[in-house]
């Protein structure tokens, strides 16, 4: 079986929704069978990285609310990923390109270590305030998940692996993929955003028993 993820690594409700799928193929009979690729999707192409400015006041600003407003949606989110388990501190958070950390994703793809790079690259934005922007923080997290150090340097400074981020945009914006995380379970289940480990439990089932 096979399950394609598009996300973005500065999307909260992406690392919320890759926990809660894990907790789902957990209790999943065929587990061991299932093949998980990650796409590129990202939800601000051309988000400038902003070392001086907060969440809270990018996402008021955005959306034309107030600060308050913005901290409060934000103190919801963490909630939500606590309860399964994730700590989310955006006080300490940075704003952030993320095409940089895409490219390094491709290339753990190309490297079979793309769940590592994927996880690390989370934990890195929302919970230890790293920019993922800093091509020093994404080879720290490159060796970290297995990656070759210079391997990562190398793609780094050069433009390896655009095309490839290039190509999972386009086929997101294809099938009608609007808004991450989205899963397609054997091209022919498609989940939109962070729903219930039964939900995706559910659909892992109905998946197998129709492929067989």
């Amino acid at each position: 079986m096979k399950v394609d993820i598009w996300s973005d690594v500065r999307c909260p409700f992406c690392y919320i929704g890759k926990r809660k799928f894990e907790m789902a193929l957990a209790q999943f009979e065929h587990k061991d069978q299932v093949e998980i690729e990650w796409h590129s999707f990202e939800l601000d192409p051309n988000a400038e990285t902003l070392l001086d400015k907060s969440p809270y006041d990018y996402l008021a600003e955005r959306y034309g609310k107030s600060r308050e407003w913005a901290i409060g949606t934000h103190e919801q989110v963490a909630q939500t990923a606590a309860e399964v388990g994730l700590t989310f501190n955006f006080d300490q958070s940075i704003m952030a390109n993320s095409f940089d950390a895409h490219r390094l994703i491709q290339l753990a793809k190309a490297n079979g270590v793309s769940d590592q790079v994927e996880e690390n690259l989370f934990k890195a934005h929302f919970t230890d305030g790293k920019n993922i922007a800093d091509h020093g923080v994404l080879i720290e997290i490159a060796k970290a998940s297995g990656l070759n150090v210079l391997e990562t340097e190398v793609m780094l400074k050069s433009n390896d692996f655009t095309d490839e981020v290039r190509y999972d945009e386009k086929t997101a914006q294809n099938i009608g993929i609007s808004g991450v995380p989205f899963f397609v379970i054997n091209q022919k289940f498609g989940i939109s955003g962070a729903q219930s480990p039964e939900t995706f439990l559910g659909a892992l089932i109905k998946a197998e028993e129709e492929k067989e």
